[in-house]
């Protein structure tokens, strides 16, 4: 099936269209970012770099830390950018640009999110990392796809039913994470948690500032939910999107969470910038451990 060129965009050296990427440009485990600023300090520990690539809030670099090729792109804020970046990314692996034509063998991309967030239990404190092992999406990204054999439709039942959900609003949906990138990455120094991925930063998170809210009570809600003994624990605006869309196209992915502010009590991180940083040596050692990624 050839794809037509109205689809599959792209720029005139043959690149993605967004992204403005060549298939040799990137590794098999991508560590993504949503400040385009924030790839240079994933970028700075490794001994080589190899690309530097930057179009509109997409920005990549990839080289190697401690032998192991990686990439870093920065994904910008947001569901909608997710879609642009983690379908512009399978298709660097997965389609033959020269035919237009998906290849007959596909590939699997470790994808893993360093991103910040909000916790809404107490016990999950400012300042701490947290793995998302499980996601709730509140975009309606996932509808637009045929998702129905990837979802938890009894876990986001159960949420609509608790939260006496606005029918206005996208329906909820649940991805959980890769497995094995879980295991990979957790130790004592992580949380592990629910991650709820909202559309927006003030109204669908809750926050007012001059525009009353649908539901003023909506974060409690949220926060007082419980699934078989689980609690929804953080808030952030990519991790849901990533999830489903990997799974639909057969990649792994999972999000680290620096935790840089706590809704349930109302503190923020005195140095959110140290937590981050914290987090992606954090992550990057982890991704250099033991087996290799591509084992699994």
């Amino acid at each position: 099936m050839k794809i037509k060129a109205s689809e599959l965009i792209l720029n005139q050296n043959g690149s993605i269209y967004h992204l403005n990427l060549l298939p040799e440009h990137i590794a098999e485990t991508i560590i993504t970012v949503g400040d385009p600023n924030r790839v240079a300090r994933v970028s700075k520990h490794f001994e080589k770099i190899e690309h530097k690539i930057e179009k509109r809030e997409f920005h990549t670099h990839t080289g190697y830390y401690k032998g192991k090729r990686l990439s870093v792109v920065s994904t910008g804020i947001g569901p909608d950018n997710i879609d642009i970046v983690f379908n512009e990314l399978d298709a660097l692996v997965n389609i033959d640009f020269e035919t237009r034509s998906p290849k007959e063998k596909l590939s699997t991309l470790n994808l893993i999110r360093i991103g910040t967030s909000g916790s809404i239990q107490p016990e999950i404190p400012v300042d701490s990392f947290l793995i998302s092992e499980n996601s709730i999406g509140f975009d309606g990204v996932l509808h637009f796809y045929q998702n129905e054999n990837i979802q938890d439709l009894d876990f986001a039942k159960s949420f609509m039913d608790h939260l006496n959900w606005f029918e206005k609003k996208s329906s909820p949906y649940v991805v959980p994470a890769d497995e094995e990138l879980v295991k990979k990455l957790s130790t004592q120094e992580t949380h592990k948690g629910i991650t709820a991925t909202n559309i927006g930063f003030y109204g669908p998170q809750g926050r007012v500032l001059r525009l009353a809210l649908q539901d003023d009570a909506m974060n409690d809600k949220i926060s007082s939910f419980s699934y078989k003994g689980l609690k929804i624990t953080n808030m952030e605006m990519e991790t849901a999107t990533m999830y489903g869309l990997a799974k639909l196209l057969g990649h792994r992915s999972v999000s680290m969470n620096a935790i840089i502010a706590n809704r349930a009590t109302g503190d923020f991180s005195k140095d959110p910038g140290k937590i981050v940083d914290d987090l992606i040596v954090y992550t990057l050692n982890k991704l250099v451990h033991q087996a290799d990624l591509t084992e699994y």
